[in-house]
């Protein structure tokens, strides 16, 4: 990224050479995210990151399908970004329809089947961010298509973790964002099937071949490009070396709380995420032990002013509260070496003491 913030500063849509320059490094980015996901590098939209992507996808779907019915349905288990664009739909008329899950947070595709049929645009993520949950992707796009229904898919969090196949998965439209990636935040970018309708929301100028107006944000972009390809050169390798390390983490944690509880652990998974319970142990108390002792992990449940709620996406898997507020997110990546997991399980007995013994007490309720 660095020769874009020294030599490189030409507007990408300039015909002079330092124009040119730029719009040559855009173009090599859009090639190296293409391979990541087996696409074609002109269905390559760039986006400021997954949130905006899911937006675009959703929203500018129904949009160019709005004559042929308004409504829209996603999984129950879908990130945020997903729920707020169905919430900018729903603000200007659409119907929402929620796909469930079951316990182990994996949607059955059959579901699609019994979709009203004037949905016009289904939301179904490949991994969840929190569980690490794979979903069947390709059967939903499969019956979603045989209803004359388009598929969304967020894979901001499989994208370089696992393997990727736009083809594969007959997916009409698919979110990436750089952070994921080890790139860059603030960038993502957007898979457009050919042919696949979509109506911009950024309008005015003809950016991104007309589906994403404004100046590309090149530094972001080049640094996601040159993640995507890091990422296409070892998955096979590292996607192994996670694994290996995740099952190492489970049998740690399984020996130090023989009670704990790993959310998703009957269906495919991502090798890199960990999501578990730890009864008696609230969340956030958990979270702050470990931080303390230099472990840092993401709380699975929603903390403020001191009263703690459920993951939606627990609360949708039907995991009971109790259990739900003592869970938290581990998450590993291509710098977690060998001794940070044991490090972690080490951590791990002496943190729960701790946390079991705040939660007990009363503090922070």
């Amino acid at each position: 990224m660095k020769p874009c913030f020294e030599d490189l500063y030409g507007n990408p849509s300039s015909l002079h050479r330092v124009g040119q320059d730029a719009r040559a490094a855009i173009e090599r980015a859009r090639e190296q995210v293409a391979a990541l996901v087996s696409a074609r590098a002109v269905e390559v939209t760039f986006t400021s990151g997954g949130t905006e992507a899911d937006h675009l996808a959703l929203i500018g779907a129904a949009w160019a399908r709005r004559d042929r019915g308004m409504r829209v349905a996603y999984t129950a288990v879908e990130h945020h970004a997903v729920h707020g664009a169905a919430l900018v739909l729903a603000e200007q008329g659409f119907e929402i329809e929620h796909l469930p899950v079951g316990r182990d947070g994996w949607v059955d595709p059959a579901e699609i089947d019994r979709l009203p049929h004037d949905t016009t645009v289904v939301a179904v993520m490949l991994a969840n961010n929190e569980t690490g949950v794979l979903q069947p992707v390709a059967e939903v796009a499969r019956r979603a298509h045989a209803r004359g229904m388009l598929l969304h898919c967020d894979a901001v969090q499989a994208a370089g973790k696992v393997p990727v196949d736009c083809g594969a998965l007959g997916i009409d439209y698919l979110a990436l964002s750089a952070h994921k990636l080890g790139g860059p935040k603030g960038a993502g970018a957007l898979v457009v099937r050919a042919g696949a309708p979509l109506s911009p929301l950024f309008r005015g100028s003809g950016h991104e071949r007309g589906r994403r107006g404004g100046t590309e944000n090149l530094p972001g972009i080049v640094g996601l490009g040159a993640a995507a390809d890091c990422a296409a050169h070892d998955l096979g390798e590292e996607s192994d070396r996670l694994l290996a390390f995740r099952d190492r983490l489970e049998a740690g944690i399984a020996n130090v709380s023989p009670d704990a509880v790993i959310h998703g652990r009957g269906a495919p998974r991502l090798p890199n995420t960990v999501n578990v319970s730890f009864p008696g142990a609230r969340s956030d108390h958990l979270l702050m032990a470990l931080d303390a002792r230099g472990v840092a992990v993401s709380a699975g449940a929603a903390c403020a002013s001191g009263a703690v709620e459920p993951s939606p996406v627990l609360t949708a898997m039907g995991v009971p509260r109790e259990l739900a507020v003592c869970s938290i997110r581990m998450s590993m990546g291509r710098t977690t070496t060998e001794d940070e997991v044991s490090r972690v399980v080490h951590t791990l007995a002496e943190s729960l003491a701790v946390a079991r013994a705040v939660s007990t007490s009363g503090v922070g309720r």
